[in-house]
């Protein structure tokens, strides 16, 4: 199974090589920076901010009052589902990584074949969490993306993704499993909160 779902045939460790043996100053710069951004404990800064921005958007002047019941409806639907997906995703993680406990790249290739940025990690490498957490802000706010936005959250995903692999701290199947995880609890709450929102109208 581990053949299949993890190794790929060997393809994860051949994408892995082929992405993280790209070195320039520049690509380890932005890379950073897509890690940091996809660093869950900034948490509290991005839903500020999607608190802030929600504010503004559903005090749009010149609406009428039901127009502004359905932007408050729908940008509290967004926190909600943004916060409680934050949540049940950490929880998750939280026992999916000591559970698993798959190596990391530095622990599991021979010793000098991985190019290590940062601190070098060498356990609990599936799922990602950092891109866990860029799937979950992204499909937290698909709803009121515009197309535009959704492509900018799409290739954020990616970014964080990716250096995540550039730098040495995860395997691509960590990546995916990641983003699979956070779009699965993301849609579960989604629904849920669809369902008890429809409940409170009726």
């Amino acid at each position: 199974m581990k053949e299949i779902f993890y190794d790929w045939g060997g393809a994860n460790i051949w994408l892995f090589h082929a992405i993280n043996d790209i070195r320039f100053a520049w690509l380890d710069k932005l890379m950073l920076l897509g890690t940091g951004l996809g660093d869950h404990n900034l948490f509290p800064f991005y839903l500020s901010l999607l608190t802030l921005f929600a504010l503004v958007r559903a005090n749009q002047p010149g609406q009428d009052a039901a127009h502004y019941r359905v932007q408050v409806n729908r940008w509290m639907a967004v926190i909600a589902v943004f916060s409680l997906a934050y949540l049940l995703d950490a929880m998750l993680l939280g026992m999916l990584k000591p559970l698993l406990d798959f190596p990391r790249p530095p622990l599991a290739l021979p010793q000098g074949s991985v190019q290590i940025i940062g601190v070098p990690e060498y356990h609990h490498s599936l799922p990602s969490g950092h891109s866990s957490f860029a799937m979950l802000i992204t499909a937290s706010l698909w709803p009121v993306m515009s197309r535009s936005w959704r492509v900018a959250g799409a290739l954020f995903v990616l970014w964080v993704g990716i250096s995540r692999i550039s730098l040495g701290a995860h395997f691509p199947a960590d990546v995916v499993a990641g983003f699979l995880s956070s779009l699965i609890v993301v849609l579960l709450v989604y629904v849920a909160i669809q369902r008890l929102m429809r409940l409170t109208v009726t």
